[in-house]
Formats: structure tokens, sequence, C-alpha cells
């Protein structure tokens, strides 16, 4: 759980790649160190707001007769460094048998996240290196014989210390020659807290999440496809870490302790309490984005640009931008950009000031991802279409690699961030 947040922009990063790659998998919010921030909601919205299409429906005709069946099988490798010592491993695996004809499809995908960190937070409460393996899944099944369809997911994952399980289900409506699309979605989430070594029986603390989304694409013309998507996640229970203790000044201490202090200046000035955190009981977040898919003759532009507002006060913008380039029937690369900037929570503080272990803040935090902060990420990827003439894609090879820079203006420990993060992955179709 400690390294839960690292899972979850790890994901968030390698979100908006084509649509051919196969789908990656929600991971829990939450723990920092964490690799860059993106706009962090809804981080729990099960069912993920559809892309816009590529383009423009096909022309209405004949239907093809007979079975259509095709499956996909993939294989993909996440690897994530950082300047804070942390690491992050992602193998994972996907599956997807599905008859476009008919209008269904099944999936499948089990992933394995291999945490190592010794950052300064870690260093600070004089632990070790510190490491987590997280094993994680989901199933989902849709259906769409007409301009009507319905899809449903369920997903799960497992720490020693942390359980997820969560549903979701969607709708989608296609109007006006299929030229507008419609969705709406609800998910369902129960997550458990615990410690490592301890059974749940003794030590939990539960986190349950409604999420609703709404959204509608337009193709505007051969071209041109526009999309706006409204996410809420609603949150109730306790997410406050189980180790994450906060440190704690006195008064005239606290106003002086600077940006980026060190772990032995913080240990030689704080209190001798050592309060754990504790966050607030209910989070309420709301996310907008604005989507932007163009296509020309050998090239396409995609642009996305999120506004997040949470009832923790925490205010963020979140923009994407890739240009996609047909170099050849085989061959596509593409330039990716990403910029993130955000303030703090309402309780955010870099150094909290108490004068006794009985006169401490109610709310505290030790998770520099709640404090105010911007990411600048540029990087890019290449698609290789290797199957045999007239069926290109039916073996995919797929790579991506971006670096990103963040700064904490307010945070002790540290002040900047640098993190690069590698994916590869094969997909074949039978």
């Amino acid at each position: 759980m400690q390294l839960a947040g690292a899972r979850a922009s790890l994901v968030l990063a390698l979100t908006g790649v084509l649509l051919s790659l196969s789908p990656r998998a929600r991971a829990d919010e939450g723990d920092a160190p964490a690799p860059p921030a993106a706009a962090p909601a809804p981080a729990r919205t099960p069912a993920e707001s559809p892309a816009a299409p590529e383009g423009p429906a096909p022309a209405e005709g004949a239907a093809p007769q007979g079975s259509n069946v095709t499956a996909r099988a993939s294989a993909e490798v996440g690897g994530y460094v950082d300047s804070t010592a942390t690491s992050v491993l992602t193998p994972s695996v996907a599956g997807t048998v599905e008859d476009p004809t008919a209008g269904w499809g099944i999936s499948g995908r089990y992933l394995v996240d291999m945490v190592s960190a010794a950052s300064p937070d870690i260093v600070s409460t004089a632990s070790p290196n510190w490491k987590e393996v997280r094993h994680a899944g989901n199933l989902g099944f849709r259906y769409k014989p007409g301009n009507y369809g319905i899809a449903a997911n369920a997903s799960t994952s497992y720490t020693p210390d942390y359980l997820s399980l969560g549903a979701s289900a969607q709708l989608t409506q296609e109007l006006d020659e299929k030229n507008l699309t419609l969705v709406e979605g609800y998910g369902f989430g129960h997550d458990t807290i615990g410690r490592t070594g301890t059974p749940f029986s003794v030590f939990s603390r539960t986190l349950d999440y409604h999420s609703i989304s709404l959204g509608a694409s337009r193709v505007v013309n051969t071209g041109l496809v526009l999309g706006l998507f409204g996410d809420a996640v609603l949150e109730r229970g306790d997410q406050s870490k189980p180790y994450r203790y906060v440190p704690v000044f006195a008064p005239d201490v606290a106003a002086r302790v600077p940006a980026g202090a060190s772990a032995t200046s913080v240990a030689n000035t704080r209190l001798q309490a050592r309060p754990l955190e504790q966050l607030p009981l209910e989070r309420d977040r709301f996310a907008l984005t604005g989507r932007l898919a163009w296509r020309g003759e050998s090239t396409t532009l995609r642009l996305e640009e999120r506004g997040y507002a949470d009832s923790w006060g925490l205010r963020a913008s979140t923009t994407d931008a890739r240009y996609f380039i047909d170099a050849s029937r085989r061959f596509t690369i593409w330039p990716h950009g990403r910029f993130h900037v955000q303030n703090g929570t309402s309780f955010w503080k870099r150094a909290y000031s108490a004068t006794s272990v009985h006169d401490l803040p109610a709310l505290r935090t030790g998770d520099r991802e709640l404090g105010p902060l911007f990411t600048v990420g540029a990087g890019g990827g290449m698609r290789i279409a290797l199957g045999g003439a007239g069926s290109l894609d039916d073996l995919v090879w797929t790579t991506t690699l971006d670096g990103f820079y963040t700064a904490f203006s307010d945070a002790i420990y540290v002040t900047t961030r640098y993190s690069a993060l590698l994916t590869t992955g094969m997909e074949v179709t039978f």
C-alpha cells in the first residue's frame, strides 16, 4: 500500500496511447512517493470515459454474414524509475475474444506490480528499503448489436495490506447516423486497508466509492472528432496511510522549516511525537475532460485537457498531446507532451505545528502529492505492424518512452523529481 500512488500515476502516465494497444488496468490511488502526477481524478473511476472515435462511422450497408469471431492476446512490460529511489516493474498479459458482426466481446487482464523504494520519506522513519508485490486483474464484457450497447467490468487487486474490489457498467447510444455517441456509466468499489503481517480481522479500514460518468463525442467531419466527458467519484472511508508518520514542530520552529529540508534536519527539530497521517473521511472528486482527434492524410493529432476539483480543496489542470505520424503502412511514430499543475489541499502544510502531543492538528499528511506541484513530460513511441501482407495488424509491437520533471514548491525532503517510464509489448490476433 505504501507505494499505491506510484502504481496510480504509472497507469495515468500510460493512458492515451494508440487505441490499438491493449487497455491498461486501473491501479489503486494513494501513496507517495509517486511517479509524475496527473490530474488526480477521478482516479477510482472504474469505467474509463471512452476515447473519441478515430473518424466517422462507416457507411451503412449490408452486414457480413456468419461468424466473425476473432481473438487477441497481448503481453506487456512497463518499467518506472525516479530520482527518489523508487522503481516499479509491471509485467501484464491480456486477452480478448470478440465478434464485431454480432457486437459482443469478452476481455481479461492480469498484471503484477513489483515495487521497490528507499525514498527520503521512508529513510526519515528509519525504515529499510521497502518492497511490495501487487496482483491485479479484471474481466469485462460488452454487447452492442446496433445503436445501443452495454458494457460491464469487474476488477480486483491484492497486496498483503490492501484488497480492492470493484464493478462497473456503461451504456452507449449512437445517434445521428452514428455521428453522435453518448455514454453513461456507474461504478462501485470497496477497499480494505490493513497492515502487512496483520490479519484484516485484527486491523483494517474500509473505503467505499461510487463513480458516475457522462460523456459525448461528435464526428464533426471526415477528419475531426470532438468529445466532452464528465466524471464524479464519491469516496467514503478513512484513506489515511497506516505507515505514514507526519513530523510536527513547535510553532516558532515550523515557520522556519524550509522547502526541501533534509531528513536529518527534520529529525533534529521536530517534536518527539510522531503522529500518523489523518485525512478527511469523505472526498468528492469531479473532473471535466475535453478531447480532440484530428486525422490528416498520414498524421493524427490527439489533444486532451482535463480540469479537476475536489472537496479537499485541490484544483488541477492536465494537458496531454500526441501527434501520430504514419511513416509507412507498417510503422507509426509519435511525440508526446504532457503538462500538469495543481495547488495543495486546504489542510496541506509544509510543516505542521503543535504545542504538545495533546494539541496535534486534526488533519495532517506527509503526502507531497497533495501539495502544490507541477509536472512537465516529453517522450514518444512507435508501433510496428509485423503481420503478413493483407493482415498487417495480426502481430503488433509497440514501445513508448517518456521522461518527466516534477517540482514540489512547498514540501520537505524533496523539491524536484526526475523520472522515466518505458513500456514495450506485443499483441497477436488470431
